[in-house]
């Protein structure tokens, strides 16, 4: 704005008053970092509004006069006593700062002494207290911080009871972390605001969890219908932390309020650990991508007529019917006649890992056999006692199922297998295909009778960018959900018997080029590093494969590509009539969206 206006003399003293009527808040301000690099800026900018003004040659004579920004606009919450005295403390040394550096710039002294102004920094708790009685919402110009990062599941017991105070109201506020706190708290403190044209810009710092996964739906549900909009967000950072032994953090920086942003702006990051790069949009949805204000819900079936996918089995066994192979080895010397009963057992990590290992599954062995091998009844005994120790009503019920695993899903046929849990550094979640034989834990997606095809949609750029856009995560790993992933994607609508022919042949190609490195585990096979040249352009010809069966070619990002998937995401759920199908597509898919 000072850039706009600075050659207008006019212009500068109103901006220059405008800048006076400024009022920031932090209700998360610790030591008032955030508030005191505010001031500081606000400063700097000050003294270019004065230099423009004087920039004739008019000699400057009363500098008391003219710097007229100070202490009294910047206020805070904080919880503990004594950061807040420092915040209160830390901005008049700013200011003194300031000022030294505004004397030497027009050569005359300044100083505020005795000190008139003080920032209005309030010890207290900020999810308990009113924000309106710390700053009134109509006085506020903009709301900032970096509230602090506790999961939902690791809120200790007046954590929690402050989120469930402030999240009254809100479907399954119980998921949502202890940032999201002041989310609400702010768009409320907005809309307190009076008149409402005069509600303040919000800008949080906080964990990327609340733009990922099932908390989008639960805490951006509720803000989109109080009004909020997106105004500018930065797509996920690494954010180091100086203290010693403190793990760095991937965040967020999302740009909000009540009114509509004339220009919106993502801020990418090629490198999480480097420097974004500005990128304009039309709108900002709540997974900070360029498309319509969409959340996706926890769905029970997919949108589309695709095999439903679930997961595997819980033994609930406190280990007992799990094996090593040199455990298994042991257990078959002494109780060879077990042997039939033995399963390959893979989870998430033992599927990409390569690990080897049993599970003893006796479900179908009948009880003559089961009492002649004592080492493998003394196991069900030992799984049944550990189940009646549980206070969980399920475990207790399996109990009197000892032979059978807690939670059982067993298939007969080859299924493909899509890992719960995946690292952030690939560019491809590895999936693959598992034997009938293979019992899978609950720590992995199944779906049974897939094809090719299947593999094919689920494996490309594509999916992969929905996903990275739309899961959860675990630290800053991939969480493939059901739910909310796989059954909220958008696959393609109509594709020609020709797509589906390129789209098998190409995924086929994928598992051949895996084929040819049988030593290799699917990590090495994935790893950025190590990914051999011959699986890179399988998977790239796959990708162009299924781009042209959704009739699109040329995405040069992930963003794009997810835009457009949310797009047709929005297309496919509609609760508007759906156009009749063309009799030729009708024949050619089954891939048109179900009904919802």
């Amino acid at each position: 704005e000072f850039e706009r206006i600075k050659g207008n003399r006019n212009r500068l003293f109103e901006f220059h008053k405008k800048l006076r009527s400024l009022n920031f808040l932090d209700p998360a301000c610790g030591c008032g970092n955030f508030l005191v690099i505010t001031y500081r800026e606000l400063r700097l900018l000050e003294l270019d509004v004065l230099r423009a003004a004087y920039s004739d040659g008019q000699q400057l004579l009363d500098i008391h006069q003219r710097l007229s920004l100070d202490v009294d606009q910047f206020h805070g919450i904080e919880i503990e006593e004594f950061p807040a005295q420092i915040a209160q403390v830390a901005l008049w040394l700013v200011d003194h700062q300031m000022n030294v550096m505004a004397g030497e710039e027009f050569g005359l002294y300044f100083a505020r002494i005795p000190l008139k102004a003080t920032p209005h920094i309030v010890h207290g708790n900020a999810l308990r207290i009113d924000w309106d009685d710390v700053l009134p919402p109509e006085r506020c110009s903009f709301v900032l911080g970096n509230p602090p990062f506790v999961g939902a599941k690791y809120m200790d017991d007046a954590q929690r009871a402050d989120a469930r105070a402030v999240f009254v109201g809100i479907t399954n506020g119980g998921l949502l972390d202890f940032v999201a706190g002041w989310y609400v708290k702010a768009a409320r403190f907005a809309k307190s605001a009076e008149p409402r044209l005069s509600s303040p810009n919000i800008a949080f710092v906080s964990t990327n969890s609340v733009t990922q996964g099932e908390q989008v739906g639960v805490l951006w549900g509720w803000l989109l219908a109080q009004g909020i909009r997106i105004h500018f967000a930065h797509r996920t950072f690494q954010w180091s932390n100086e203290a010693k032994g403190v793990a760095a953090v991937h965040c967020v920086i999302v740009g909000f309020g009540l009114h509509d942003a004339p220009t919106k702006t993502i801020y990418e990051y090629d490198d999480i650990r480097g420097e974004p790069h500005a990128v304009p949009a039309r709108n900002i949805n709540p997974y900070l991508v360029d498309a319509p204000d969409v959340v996706l819900p926890r769905r029970s079936r997919p949108i589309c007529d695709v095999p439903a996918i679930g997961i595997g089995s819980q033994p609930i066994d406190d280990g007992n019917y799990l094996f090593t192979p040199e455990q298994k080895r042991e257990f078959l010397a002494v109780e060879p006649s077990a042997e039939p009963y033995f399963h390959p057992w893979i989870g998430a990590v033992e599927f990409i890992n390569g690990i080897e290992r049993w599970c003893l599954w006796l479900g179908d062995c009948p009880p003559n056999e089961l009492r002649r091998m004592p080492n493998a009844l003394a196991r069900v005994e030992a799984v049944k006692r550990f189940r009646l120790s549980s206070k969980r009503p399920q475990t207790l019920a399996a109990a009197s199922r000892p032979a059978h695993f807690g939670t059982e899903l067993i298939g007969k046929t080859r299924c493909l297998v899509i890992p719960e849990v995946s690292s952030e550094r690939r560019v491809y979640i590895p999936l693959g295909f598992a034997k009938p034989s293979t019992f899978c834990s609950n720590l992995v997606r199944r779906m049974p009778d897939a094809s090719v095809y299947h593999f094919g949609i689920l494996t490309s750029t594509m999916h992969n960018a929905w996903v990275r856009y739309t899961c959860g995560r675990l630290k800053s790993d991939f969480r493939y959900s059901a739910a909310i992933v796989y059954n909220n994607f958008p696959w393609p609508e109509s594709p020609t018997d020709k797509q589906r022919a390129a789209i098998d042949a190409a995924a086929q190609a994928v598992l051949d080029a895996r084929n040819a490195f049988p030593g290799a585990t699917l990590a090495d096979l994935y790893d950025p590093l190590t990914m051999p040249p011959l699986l890179l352009k399988a998977h790239q010809q796959l990708d162009s494969a299924v781009d042209a069966a959704y009739g699109r070619k040329g995405f040069k990002t992930d963003a794009e590509r997810v835009a457009f998937l949310f797009e047709l995401y929005r297309r496919y759920t509609s609760l508007l009539p759906a156009a009749p199908d063309r009799p030729a597509a009708r024949k050619r898919s089954a891939r048109r969206p179900a009904a919802t």
